[in-house]
């Protein structure tokens, strides 16, 4: 892997004086999808969270591009290059989808923000369907489809993406990893967080496993799958 786009040395961070991190250390090169797995609780949102600005960091280093982003405001850091689409979605319900995509663009020029939301409409053609429909009205998987349109609205050199799957059915699922493949194979820089695992490690090139706030193992996507050993250790099945 050439220099990486993303790097954490020995991140530390938690909830108000609780540690949830423990000295974790992984590195996303530019146009990767990296994936986070583990059971519940081990510290994979967390750790997007603490990227994102979101959760205090006690300890450590977050290089983006070779930038210290460590303790800069969320805003800065998304207009740094960091998108975050959050675990179960989070839209705007009483908002229109063409209005969550707008918010999405706050960095953006207006003029920026009508041909971002026209290029969100060509990636997800069933939001522009639904261009002027309350979000809180679609279906799980178009909501997951703009939560990730949304985060694509400022043009991010790192999409951290939590959980997409999460309380969707079989179908949807394979529509939602359809649209993380393809976003992949377009040059998106991706830390995904899935708690599928077989999911995580079909659309990934690499992954690190967590377990109660560290990282206990990194290798290939293919590496984990021949060895069910050590997923059956950290993730119990």
């Amino acid at each position: 892997m050439s220099a990486p786009l993303l790097e954490l040395r020995n991140v530390e961070a938690g909830y108000g004086k609780v540690k949830a991190l423990h000295g974790v250390n992984l590195q996303v090169g530019a146009g990767e999808l990296v994936a986070l797995i583990g059971a519940n609780g081990a510290g994979k949102t967390t750790t997007l969270r603490t990227i994102s600005g979101l959760v205090t960091l006690f300890v450590g280093e977050i290089l983006l591009d070779g930038i210290d982003i460590s303790r800069w405001p969320p805003h800065e850091i998304v207009r740094a290059g960091v998108a975050h689409c959050p675990e179960e979605r989070h839209v705007w319900p009483a908002m229109t989808v063409e209005e969550n995509l707008r918010v999405g663009g706050y960095v953006c020029t207006r003029g920026e923000i009508k041909r971002r939301i026209e290029d969100m409409f060509e990636r997800f053609p069933r939001l522009k369907e639904r261009m002027r429909q309350l979000a809180g009205t679609l279906s799980g998987g178009e909501q997951q489809m703009l939560a990730i349109a949304r985060a694509l609205m400022s043009q991010p050199r790192l999409l951290l993406l939590d959980e997409p799957n999460l309380g969707l059915s079989p179908l949807l699922i394979e529509q939602v990893l359809l649209a993380v493949t393809q976003l992949r194979d377009k040059g998106v820089t991706i830390l995904l967080v899935e708690q599928d695992v077989r999911n995580a490690l079909a659309v990934a090139s690499r992954a690190y496993v967590f377990e109660t706030g560290n990282v206990v193992a990194e290798d290939t996507a293919e590496g984990l799958l021949r060895n069910p050993a050590l997923l059956r250790a950290y993730l119990g099945g």
